[in-house]
């Protein structure tokens, strides 16, 4: 059997993992075993919609569980205390001047599972966190995106600050 990857998060994306699978273990798992207990009073379990939809939400309860278990043994904490800030790596906060937008775009860089665009962080692995990787303040990098070539100039790396 081949080993899981090893997957990078920050301190912060690994305690979201383990308060996610804590919630699921302890409280979602409990109120699925009570809708199942609920829907099997209503009798014929041949045709009761709601025992069926109650069984999905276990199945889906229950790979969930599996996955974060399964996060959460391969993940590599980012030790952001000890990140060099003269080069971009994951719990880096990057600035750049994005040339084609025309302005300044702060990028924090995650591991993958932490990956939330809409509030700057991106992952490590997305072409924009790999085109970043390793670059220095001053240096000027062109990235490969879906939606064409972006070119952008390195202003600062620092820590991520805690949100």
């Amino acid at each position: 059997m081949a080993k899981a990857k090893q997957m990078l998060y920050t301190q912060e994306g690994y305690d979201a993992l383990v308060e996610e699978l804590n919630y699921l273990k302890n409280i979602r798992r409990e109120e699925v075993k009570n809708d199942i207990a609920v829907a099997r009073s209503f009798g014929d379990l041949s045709e009761n919609a709601e025992y069926d939809e109650a069984r999905n939400e276990q199945a889906k309860v229950e790979a969930r569980i599996k996955d974060l278990e399964e996060l959460i043994l391969n993940a590599v904490i980012v030790d952001e205390s000890k990140i060099d800030t003269s080069v971009v790596s994951v719990g880096s906060t990057v600035k750049v001047m994005d040339y084609d937008l025309e302005m300044e775009v702060e990028y924090t860089l995650v591991g993958s599972n932490e990956a939330d665009p809409a509030s700057g962080k991106i992952s490590d692995q997305s072409p924009i966190g790999r085109a970043l990787i390793g670059t220095r303040e001053g240096q000027e990098i062109s990235v490969v995106t879906p939606g064409g070539e972006l070119k952008m100039k390195i202003l600062n790396v620092a820590r991520r600050s805690n949100d």
